[in-house]
């Protein structure tokens, strides 16, 4: 499966259902997509550890508790806390990646429990530079944003664990074991753990990356 895709297409929302279907990264952290077909909901439900919403097409609501009424659209994140009933509604339908660590995580400042933002606007640009943030992280996942002005590039390097790739603005090439794959905004990417990857920049881009480490 390392391979350009987009999650909104595979997994459409399909009117009156809603649908759970499990990522496959190997990992102790649970990635799970969403679909939830217009007018649908799922009930609200608390969690032991904080779980992490990122939101990949259409709009729904989050809600009960802590965090009611907030939008979740494309290229939004919102984090939940441990304990915290929460949840989704959609009048238009909605698809959405929901990130579950067994454990705490350690969150960026700029980020907060029950906010919603939007991956992209974490961080700026610099000319001639790539930048990165870490978003959210423990000892079996991080989250990271990152920004590359036109042009700048990852080095090809292999990673410690399974890997997703989520662009969130512009355009770029991942290599990946020899092959190119072009990939822009609302696209996503996967690639195994020892992978031989790079990304390369074609104008500035942005990107979000959830690496698994165990």
């Amino acid at each position: 499966m390392n391979r350009v895709f987009s999650v909104a297409r595979e997994h459409a929302p399909k009117d009156g259902l809603t649908i759970s279907t499990p990522a496959r990264l190997a990992s102790e952290t649970s990635i799970t997509w969403f679909s939830l077909g217009s007018g649908t909901d799922i009930s609200a439900e608390s969690y032991d550890a904080p779980v992490l919403y990122v939101g990949m097409t259409g709009e729904g609501r989050f809600g009960n508790g802590a965090v009611d009424g907030l939008r979740l659209g494309e290229g939004d994140a919102l984090l939940v806390a441990p304990d915290t009933p929460c949840g989704a509604s959609t009048e238009e339908g909605l698809v959405y990646a929901e990130v579950m660590p067994r454990k705490d995580l350690t969150m960026n400042k700029a980020v907060h429990a029950g906010e919603v933002f939007k991956l992209a606007e974490l961080l700026p640009y610099e000319d001639g530079s790539v930048v990165n943030m870490d978003v959210a992280s423990n000892e079996a996942m991080k989250f990271v944003v990152m920004a590359f002005d036109d042009g700048q590039a990852l080095s090809p390097h292999r990673a410690p664990g399974d890997a997703l790739v989520f662009a969130l603005e512009g355009r770029a090439t991942i290599g990946y074991e020899g092959d190119d794959y072009p990939i822009e905004a609302g696209q996503t990417f996967r690639f195994e753990k020892g992978g031989l990857h790079a990304v390369t920049a074609n104008g500035r881009f942005k990107m979000a990356l959830l690496l698994t480490l165990r």
